[in-house]
């Protein structure tokens, strides 16, 4: 089984810098909209499940949105279908925004993940759970580790957001491990359902909770697992047997994603605090090729910026 024995590799090294990319959507937002795109996704596929749709088609449709959302952020159906296009224009440019980030995909995978915006299902929209919000409403603890002080990190994703990345994370290295993508979706999707109710202390409040930690952790999850519906509640129980090792191809994938996003989100960090103007301005081209580029750089120039 790939990514699991000593020898072979643990992760497809050709996924990083999509997984990089796909982080970003913890951190944009447009007007009108509440919250980041990874937030509302979230909830867009909570809302999905509690309606009847079906599990594998929500897996899917949420992450090949998240893929289309990686290079057009918030140029989604809903908004391109209110400025004028067509059914058939909104899924050419959905699907071109996929295809620009998903050569490294795994092709039956990137086949399934294009036809979902081509012909994209109509999911129905159903109550969403209340532990979307408190999940969405619940920092991220920052680094932390006992016997230290904790780092923060300004400003912090929310559980919500770590949630949908882990989750579309878990469905694009599904392959790789062999894993039901579906599993390691609706796993991904409510591995911090204690957190809905539990504040984030990080490895050090857990530490410090000591043997009171797995009771209280069982008891805050039930009660967001309480918010479901059977059968969804006992989908989602069942998905989330996976979480506490990495015994099956579906716990390696989701394992895989989880610590992939939580070491990403901090280097995200530290790539902003040591951006150069060099990459902004030469590799970048924020003063972009145009009619006025070259009054525009010697404006620049004269005035000694940067």
């Amino acid at each position: 089984m790939a990514g699991h024995s000593a020898t072979e590799p643990a992760a497809p090294i050709a996924l990083r810098e999509l997984l990089v990319e796909l982080g970003d959507l913890k951190r944009v937002r447009s007007s009108g909209r509440e919250g980041s795109i990874a937030q509302r996704l979230f909830a867009q596929g909570w809302s999905a499940l509690t309606g009847g749709g079906s599990p594998e088609t929500v897996a899917l449709d949420i992450t090949a949105k998240a893929l289309a959302a990686s290079r057009l952020c918030d140029l989604d159906a809903a908004f391109l279908n209110a400025a004028g296009l067509d059914e058939a224009q909104t899924a050419s440019v959905l699907v071109a925004g996929l295809e620009a980030v998903a050569e490294p995909l795994d092709a039956g995978l990137r086949e399934r993940l294009q036809a979902c915006l081509r012909q994209p299902a109509v999911l129905p929209a159903g109550p969403v759970p209340g532990f979307v919000a408190a999940l969405a409403q619940q920092p991220r603890a920052g680094v932390t580790c006992p016997g230290k002080p904790r780092i923060l990190l300004e400003p912090p994703e929310n559980h919500a957001e770590h949630c949908l990345v882990v989750a579309v994370y878990g469905v694009l290295l599904s392959p790789f491990y062999r894993a039901d993508p579906t599993t390691v979706f609706l796993a991904a999707m409510a591995h911090h359902f204690h957190n809905a109710a539990m504040p984030d202390a990080g490895f050090t409040g857990e530490m410090l909770l000591g043997d009171h930690l797995w009771p209280i952790v069982a008891r805050c999850s039930d009660w967001a697992l309480d918010d479901l519906e059977p059968p969804l509640r006992e989908t989602v129980r069942a998905a989330r047997l996976v979480l506490p090792d990495d015994a099956t191809a579906e716990g390696r994938a989701f394992h895989a994603a989880d610590s992939i996003d939580r070491v990403l989100q901090i280097a995200q960090h530290l790539r902003a605090a040591s951006l150069t103007m060099e990459t902004v301005l030469d590799d970048m081209e924020l003063v972009h090729a145009g009619p006025v580029k070259a009054f525009q750089d010697r404006v620049l120039t004269d005035m000694r910026i940067p």
